[in-house]
């Protein structure tokens, strides 16, 4: 027994050095202690019934894990909202066509040298077909088509092109080249519809977009704002009051859809402006004839086939107070310089030189103003006139007739 104990007082005394040998160790290296791993997830404990006892556990790989199903766990579908002029394009742009159109035009041919030499030279001409591009608007479901005049002038071929790709021949239903508009007519099913605006409650400042088919570029959509608004004199035709715009309007444009944030139609646009006045280079400078103008010329087309419109027969011009005293005039304005003959502005006494005050009993700005407020009367109507002539002013009244084409 006393070598028994010795032998376990001997043995603890080896466990008591080793642990202590240990404990020095580890206090000067921690790093040898083993790293402890385990390939189960770790979990809290928690009551029966809790939140936390329902939760699945982790994946540390970070792939989905399901509870109930191998198969990954359909992902939430997030639609954007729809900002900017997203909505405007969606409602207005289907309605927007492009044209194609062909027409036959006459060249004069040059004679050679050798018939130059020989004499036997003369005026020649031969026709070749000229292909051209515009722009259209949809305005109801009976497949009536807004342009532009100058887009279809002279087309023997008309051909529209939807944005959903469908493809129809076209045919003029009527025409106005004193406002440069023109109405076709395409039949297809199920055609989109532009909603039309009201372009007197459209103000400078406002956003708007210019869609068509600029250079063959189809469905092309520019932004801007109105610059001004009751643009007339630019020579582009007889009755202006365009809208200005610096969105982006080029060839091919034309008969296109300026319209607003609402993606309604407020204007149709035109691009044959910079051509008249050789704006080569400019930017920025864009012109729309206003869909209040254009429902009226549509309806009379639509009516009677054409535009009916008042006319007395006189030539207004211009004239600043230096030409006024050029002329023996007492002050510049609206001066008519021409009769037509046999005309009721004839009948009724006016005279060369007369200087229009104001038409149906409004101011005359200036000589787009008056023809256009005498084209607003109906024919067989009677229109009160104010005018001056020499020191003395004149009230008269014309009997108003159907304005003549091209007059």
């Amino acid at each position: 027994m006393p070598q028994l104990g010795r032998s376990l007082v001997f043995l603890a005394g080896v466990i008591a050095g080793g642990l202590a040998l240990a404990f020095v160790a580890v206090l000067i290296r921690p790093d040898l202690l083993p790293v402890l791993r385990s390939s189960a997830p770790i979990t809290a404990k928690a009551a029966p019934g809790s939140p936390a006892a329902t939760l699945a556990p982790v994946a540390m790989s970070g792939a989905a894990v399901s509870s109930s199903s191998s198969a990954p766990a359909a992902q939430p579908v997030i639609e954007r909202p729809v900002r900017g002029f997203v909505s405007a394009v969606r409602r207005a742009a289907p309605a927007v066509v492009n044209i194609y159109t062909r027409r036959v035009i006459s060249e004069r041919v040059l004679p050679s040298p050798l018939e130059q030499f020989f004499g036997d030279s003369w005026p020649r001409t031969q026709q070749r077909v000229q292909s051209a591009l515009g722009s259209g608007v949809i305005v109801d479901a009976a497949g009536h088509v807004i342009t532009n005049h100058h887009v279809i002038k002279d087309a023997t071929q008309i051909n529209v092109q939807l944005a959903d790709g469908r493809v129809t021949s076209a045919t003029i239903v009527g025409r106005d080249p004193d406002t440069d508009l023109a109405v076709l007519s395409i039949k297809l099913p199920n055609l989109p519809v532009m909603p039309l605006g009201r372009s007197d409650h459209s103000q400078v400042g406002d956003e708007v977009l210019a869609m068509g088919n600029p250079l063959g570029l189809q469905q092309t959509v520019t932004h801007g704002i109105i610059s001004a608004t009751g643009r007339s004199q630019l020579g582009v035709a007889t009755f202006e009051n365009f809208i200005q715009t610096d969105a982006a309007i080029n060839e091919g444009n034309s008969g296109g859809a300026l319209v607003n944030l609402e993606g309604e139609l407020i204007g149709i646009n035109t691009a044959v402006i910079a051509k008249n006045l050789d704006t080569t280079g400019v930017e920025g400078i864009g012109f729309a004839i206003p869909v209040n103008l254009v429902r009226g010329v549509m309806a009379e087309i639509l009516d009677h086939g054409r535009v009916i419109r008042g006319w007395v027969g006189v030539v207004p011009e211009d004239i600043d107070d230096t030409q006024a005293q050029q002329l023996g005039l007492p002050r510049g304005g609206v001066v008519v310089t021409g009769l037509y003959r046999n005309s009721p502005a004839v009948s009724c006494g006016i005279q060369p030189g007369d200087v229009f005050l104001k038409v149906g009993g409004q101011d005359v700005r200036n000589a787009q103003d008056a023809q256009a407020r005498m084209s607003e009367y109906k024919p067989g109507s009677s229109m009160p006139l104010q005018l001056q002539r020499g020191q003395k002013k004149l009230e008269l009244k014309c009997q108003v007739i159907e304005r003549p084409t091209g007059n």
